[in-house]
């Protein structure tokens, strides 16, 4: 069910500067309205953490969304589009299947409006319903490579009974196959401690782009790099997903299944900030998946979910002053 934005949640301080020139992003989103807006940064909370609960999680990831937004509330605004808040997706009587088939149609229809959506999660289910959005609103055309990047110590493609937050890229994989689509995904900081030999072997069959935690360091930041573009030049539309469990735990404790190692978060963002730039206008949307509040230490992980959304969304200008080499 969709619920519409909840604007008492964007509150923060207020900067007295003149020019207009010290705006925080509290003082910029409005509701989405119905029809008519220039396109912007569109926001859309999944509260579920069904797929978590079904996948033997820890439950919580459905408070994520409101949370983040609060920690989005007080920061420092480098927008030059308009900011939207587009509200909540909540599942009726855990129908999780039903929360992402309304989710597709919502990421479609903001899509279709020019907008960039950048969902806001619970648990990594929110993976397939995003997905399936962007190729509704990538038309019939099934030539058209439709590439998947995801920084994640899982790849996220077990098989099961249900769909849960294990198993939305082997779902999309199913998807693809079904209709007749490539199969393009890329996941970077792969554990291999958490993944099983069935389902490295799974990625290996699928044809699986990755990379794992271990290559992910500062010295072999440029293969990395390589590795990226490569995929990136040979995708038509690239969406984004970020499971903040990529991350070493001290860093998000907030989330539904720590990482003993994880992707240090300077190099998280070099990527992404990587990514952004060489992407372009191919990269149509984006979502921030397993924030857990309920295990949060002192908001850390809900403040480092809401500097991921500021790196994806913030201004060419202030992108553009970084050289290549730098986050």
């Amino acid at each position: 069910m969709h619920h519409t934005a909840d604007m008492n949640l964007w509150r923060g301080r207020t900067d007295i500067e003149p020019g207009g020139r010290a705006l925080r992003w509290h003082q910029v989103v409005t509701p989405l309205p119905l029809d008519g807006e220039p396109p912007g940064v569109a926001l859309l909370g999944l509260c579920s953490d069904e797929g978590v609960k079904r996948n033997h999680g820890r439950p919580g990831a459905r408070k994520g969304p409101d949370a983040i937004r609060q920690a989005l509330a007080g920061l420092a605004c480098h927008l030059r589009r308009p900011l939207y808040d587009a509200g909540n997706l909540v599942p009726e009587n855990d129908d999780l299947e039903a929360l992402q088939q309304e989710q597709a149609g919502l990421v479609a229809e903001l899509l279709a409006r020019g907008h960039f959506p950048l969902l806001l999660g619970g648990g990594h289910e929110i993976a397939f319903g995003s997905y399936l959005g962007l190729v509704r609103a990538s038309g019939k055309d099934v030539s058209a490579q439709v590439g998947i990047i995801n920084f994640d110590p899982h790849f996220d493609l077990r098989f099961g009974p249900v769909a849960s937050s294990g198993t939305p890229f082997r779902q999309i994989a199913d998807d693809c196959q079904a209709n007749g689509r490539n199969f393009s995904y890329f996941c970077a900081g792969v554990s291999e401690t958490a993944n099983t030999v069935a389902l490295f072997e799974r990625a290996a069959a699928l044809g699986v782009h990755y990379l794992k935690d271990e290559e992910l360091t500062s010295w072999t930041l440029s293969s990395a790099e390589q590795r990226l573009e490569e995929f990136i030049d040979r995708c038509d539309t690239l969406y984004l997903s970020i499971d903040l469990d990529v991350l070493p735990a001290a860093v998000a404790p907030g989330v539904s299944a720590p990482a003993a190692r994880g992707l240090p978060l300077e190099l998280l963002e070099h990527l992404l900030c990587y990514i952004v730039r060489h992407a372009g206008d191919r990269l149509k949307l984006a979502d921030i998946a397993e924030y857990n509040p309920e295990f949060d230490i002192d908001g850390r992980t809900a403040r480092v979910a809401a500097r991921l959304c500021h790196l994806l969304v913030r201004a060419p200008s202030v992108t553009s002053t970084h050289s290549k080499g730098e986050a």
